[in-house]
């Protein structure tokens, strides 16, 4: 895995759990030969602008051989409260002293490795405290990258006692556009009716077409290989119309219009 560097300026976080409600083990399910999350952290792993990356799961026990298989792959975790996210996100911010937080969430093997370095990038290029580009999202869902000031987490993680927002990582923090500079990073083609995340047996299904279709020929296929064969096979597409975006967030006040960019 990646060597310790002297200072770990970005740290990824990816939070990961086995308790998943609406498709319990997912992180493990086998894709292609080995875990989800495997072939995840294996694509997360080619971006260039992440200086370490460690998973942040939970201390119950059905987490721990989640964290035996991580290990054996040789990545690194952290783990909190099961039911306070924050709560583990400030601990891997604790441990690895980062300057910047990039969020990734365990569940979206068909990551991007250069959506992930556009957006770091352009994070480090602003002047704000949250960029990402779910603000107003134009990515397929299952790219979403989310990128923080390390001490704007820190702060967040001190005052609030809100439920919603220890489980919802960033909530806290692009509910205060007032406060912090909030900044939506998009493009210009307008993807985001697609759905390529994995919170049901359907979804992985699908994730399991594209890695069957794509991988034996290129392990490291991108977003436009994906779209390629998408468009030449239209059948094999999943939409917002099959499950919705952000679920767990609807009825909650996210502030989401507040956003520049």
């Amino acid at each position: 895995m990646n060597s310790q560097p002297s200072i770990v300026k970005t740290l990824a976080v990816v939070q990961a759990r086995m308790s998943s409600t609406r498709f319990p083990g997912k992180v493990l399910a086998d894709l292609h030969g080995k875990p989800m999350v495997i072939q995840q952290l294996e694509r997360i792993s080619q971006a260039s602008s992440l200086d370490r990356i460690v998973v942040a799961t939970s201390t119950d026990l059905s987490d721990d051989h989640l964290v035996e298989v991580l290990s054996d792959y040789g990545y690194e975790t952290v783990r909190g409260a099961l039911d306070d996210v924050l709560e583990r996100f400030v601990i891997a911010v604790n441990t690895y002293d980062p300057e910047v937080v990039v969020r990734l969430t365990a569940d979206c093997p068909l990551t991007s490795p250069k959506v992930i370095d556009d957006v770091v990038n352009a994070f480090h290029a602003s002047h704000a405290d949250y960029l990402s580009n779910t603000m107003t999202p134009t990515y397929p869902d299952g790219l979403d990258v989310e990128v923080v000031k390390a001490e704007v987490l820190r702060e967040v993680a001190r005052v609030s006692v809100d439920q919603p927002e220890r489980e919802h990582v960033t909530l806290g923090v692009y509910r205060q556009a007032n406060k912090y500079v909030i900044e939506n990073f998009a493009q210009s083609e307008d993807m985001s009716d697609l759905r390529w995340t994995v919170d049901s047996p359907e979804d992985f299904a699908f994730v399991q077409k594209i890695y069957s279709e794509l991988f034996p020929a290129n392990p490291n296929f991108d977003l436009p290989d994906i779209l390629r064969l998408l468009e030449a096979h239209p059948e094999l597409s999943r939409t917002q119309a099959d499950a919705p975006r952000n679920v767990a967030l609807q009825g909650l006040d996210t502030g989401a219009m507040n956003v520049n960019g």
